[in-house]
């Protein structure tokens, strides 16, 4: 039987789920009781449980978790390429529509690999970066070595944001050839501003994936996916590779794949961070601003001539 997505702000009970959300906003303003509630629970226990219940495969199910998640988030499902699923993962990590999300052909530049909230960026200082204001980490710690950072010393780098409503697949952001996966173990803390003005090295502490990419200039690039409370999962397409916290595979995983910009990489199966590292030189286009959204494909930093290799990174404001 085939069940329609009904889009339950459309309906009569639309100003319902005004209230809902209006009541959700004022609950994540209470930062305290945010954080209790995200942070103090058993997070690798509910990451499991998450899990498990989002690979459910039964379409009422599915409808149904799908019209509570619409009461509490700005889900849109009118890009989606399908509008039924028989899980709630298959939502998760849903396919858009051709065309939704034009990429910026200027060469000149590096463009978003996801949709996202801008965070925290601006210039690495020496090997550190910051997740928030007075929050700095070690990039040696974040990409689990200092010799899997050196190329990224006194670079840049820009803090992506994946909302649990927001497309979650993610891209590549140049032209070149994949070269190595990391996995790195680790916690499954929120991600979200309230946390990462609370925990320090929150990035580091966090399940994340290391994805190195070599532009076609032998140039460095690294995309650093970071896992979350009900996301400990992440699938890498063009490795057709499971990364999650009962991975048992190797730490490293060394690859040669081609990739041509906006190519897909893989997917977080609820929705995390991603953080965009670039050697120096590179700057984060000037017109970005913390808090505000971007979408896979828009410009995200400024390539520099391939001799410019000293350029200072623009800091953040």
């Amino acid at each position: 039987m085939k069940i329609p997505f009904v889009n339950t702000s459309t309906r009569n009970g639309g100003g319902t789920a005004t209230r809902l959300r209006a009541f959700r906003d004022r609950l994540l303003l209470q930062e305290d009781l945010n954080f209790l509630l995200t942070n103090r629970l058993p997070r690798s226990l509910l990451t499991h449980a998450m899990g498990r219940f989002s690979s459910i495969r039964n379409p009422l199910l599915t409808r149904a978790s799908i019209a509570v998640w619409q009461l509490f988030t700005d889900l849109d499902l009118s890009e989606s390429k399908h509008q039924r699923f028989h899980s709630l993962q298959e939502c998760f990590t849903r396919e858009l529509k051709p065309g939704m999300r034009p990429v910026n052909p200027d060469s000149k530049i590096l463009v978003s690999p996801c949709d996202g909230i801008i965070g925290a960026w601006g210039a690495v200082r020496g090997m550190q970066a910051f997740q928030a204001k007075g929050f700095p980490y070690s990039i040696e710690d974040l990409f689990g070595s200092a010799g899997a950072a050196a190329d990224f010393q006194d670079g840049s780098f820009i803090t992506l944001r994946l909302t649990s409503d927001m497309y979650h697949r993610f891209h590549s952001p140049e032209s070149g050839t994949v070269e190595k996966v990391t996995s790195i173990s680790g916690d499954t803390w929120n991600v979200n501003p309230i946390a990462l003005r609370r925990v320090e090295n929150l990035f580091c502490k966090n399940e994340r994936a290391v994805v190195r990419l070599r532009l076609a200039d032998g140039r460095p690039v690294a995309m650093v996916a970071v896992a979350a409370i009900l996301v400990a999962s992440i699938r890498l397409h063009f490795l057709n590779l499971l990364l999650s916290q009962g991975w048992k595979g190797p730490r490293e995983i060394s690859c040669s794949t081609p990739v041509v910009r906006g190519d897909e990489l893989g997917w977080f199966e609820h929705g995390s961070t991603i953080i965009l590292f670039a050697p120096a030189g590179f700057k984060v286009c000037a017109h970005l601003q913390s808090g505000h959204r971007i979408r896979m494909g828009e410009a995200l930093i400024e390539i520099p001539p391939f001799s410019a290799t000293c350029h200072t990174p623009l800091t953040q404001p």
